[in-house]
């Protein structure tokens, strides 16, 4: 990491050691942690540490959380993060649906809103049901810390003062670099529209534009919110502390203080309502922590959605791994059966297309068996840790895909032989409502120094 002078790009390193801290202070939770714990888990020296913390608790986004007994001397003081000191939304454009929501900085959502649409209705139209609900959940989530002055339709966004940005997430392929779509499957009228630039320019608001599957796959490495915050993840993250060159690294991070308010919290009037409810809590237990330790550890994961198309989200050492062109992922759209019966994208015998199909004429069990040999085909090729299955069609019937995928997968691992035994198979938490707290995520994770990937 460079400047343009040759040497170190103090920033750069700020920001980076800023965002080890504040992953720390959001996995240790409401319990907190201390400065000593901080330094050990970074790398970074005691008195790095300090200017960072301070810096933060300067911006309001970390504050004390009691004390700690010590091994000798004084209690050492314990630190959290401020949830409500940021925000962001996070819109899932489906293909007949459009679900968004306001998180904060722990991911809890804060409000919530789910409409019908038609994605096929033309850019205006969805772009206008797209501000809508932002408007509508910023009004509700932050109307409190929004002076009486700049309550004015359309500037509810810009006014708000913790509003880190909002991110979309729909199905692909699209660039996620520059925010523009492609021939989305079903709708090729999209393909070459700048979503992330007219939705900036509506709203008046950093926007990131992602696939479905990428934003939840994200959301998943993140760890979420709540009881699927990977408890292991923090503790994984002490090698990765850049040097201070000199002390500058301790600075902590460089956003203006004047951008994240007074750290006021938000109301929480709907957290976590969908999480873990019905079959997803008995057959999605502890999937979100798994998939966090997983992505931590340098290990990996694919998330694989079935609603109204079929994708996957790919996640290598905790980083989203979208390509060179940002266009992996698109797991439907492999021929499993050639000459097979035709799907929306042009091709033939696509896996979504029997899937779909499958799904159509009531028949999970084979539609859970073509899914199950797309993953199969995914773990021979990838050597991946673990399979997490989310979207409405698996939500629906979560233990007839569940079971039917790892039978598959079961198989496979005995016909390889060995020792490791089969790819787990779960349901990922967060139910339908995954990809939109995903999307939130593609504004919060580089807060954190999180997501990153190829």
């Amino acid at each position: 990491m460079r400047g343009a002078a040759g040497g170190a790009n103090l920033l750069a390193l700020r920001s980076h050691n800023t965002a080890l801290v504040l992953d720390l202070l959001r996995t240790a939770g409401g319990a907190g942690i201390s400065r000593l714990e901080l330094a050990e888990r970074t790398g970074l020296t005691p008195q790095a540490v300090s200017k960072i913390t301070a810096r933060l608790r300067g911006e309001g986004l970390a504050a004390e959380a009691g004390r700690r007994a010590s091994t000798g001397g004084k209690p050492r003081t314990v630190l959290r993060l401020v949830p409500g000191a940021g925000h962001a939304l996070g819109v899932h454009l489906d293909r007949d649906e459009l679900r968004a929501v306001l998180v904060d900085l722990d991911g809890t959502v804060v409000a919530e809103r789910r409409a019908p649409l038609d994605l096929g209705a033309g850019a205006e139209t969805v772009l206008e049901m797209v501000a809508r609900a932002a408007e509508e959940l910023a009004a509700e989530g932050l109307g409190h810390l929004v002076a009486e002055g700049a309550r004015v339709p359309g500037a509810a966004l810009a006014a708000a003062p913790t509003l880190l940005g909002l991110g979309v997430a729909l199905p692909g392929p699209l660039d996620h670099v520059r925010g523009v779509l492609h021939r989305i499957t079903g709708f090729p009228g999209w393909d070459g529209y700048p979503l992330r630039e007219a939705l900036e320019r509506r709203l008046g608001v950093p926007v990131v534009v992602d696939k479905d599957t990428n934003a939840a796959a994200l959301g998943l490495a993140v760890g979420g919110a709540g009881g699927e915050r990977g408890s292991g993840a923090g503790g994984q993250r002490g090698s990765g502390a850049v040097g201070e060159a000199g002390g500058a690294g301790g600075e902590g991070g460089s956003r203006a203080g004047a951008e994240w308010g007074d750290g006021a919290v938000g109301e929480a009037g709907s957290a976590g309502g969908e999480r873990g409810s019905g079959a997803g809590a008995e057959w999605g237990s502890g999937a979100g922590a798994e998939a966090a330790r997983a992505g931590a550890r340098g290990g990996s994961f694919a998330y694989l959605h079935l609603g109204t198309g079929l994708g996957a989200g790919l996640v290598f050492g905790g980083g989203v791994h979208r390509g060179a062109r940002t266009g992996a992922g698109e797991f439907g759209h492999q021929v499993v059966q050639l000459d097979g019966p035709p799907c929306t994208c042009g091709a033939r015998g696509c896996i979504e297309a029997l899937c779909l199909a499958a799904v159509a004429r009531g028949d999970l069990a084979e539609a859970a068996r073509v899914l199950g040999t797309g993953a199969a085909n995914l773990a021979g090729l990838l050597d991946i840790d673990l399979v997490l299955l989310g979207g409405r069609t698996v939500a629906a019937a979560p233990e007839a895909f569940v079971q039917g995928v790892g039978a598959v997968l079961d198989a496979r691992a005995r016909r390889e032989g060995g020792q490791d035994g089969p790819v787990p198979v779960r349901l990922a938490p967060a139910g339908t409502r995954g990809v939109a707290e995903g999307a939130a995520q593609l504004l919060l994770a580089p807060l954190f120094g999180r997501g990153e990937g190829g």
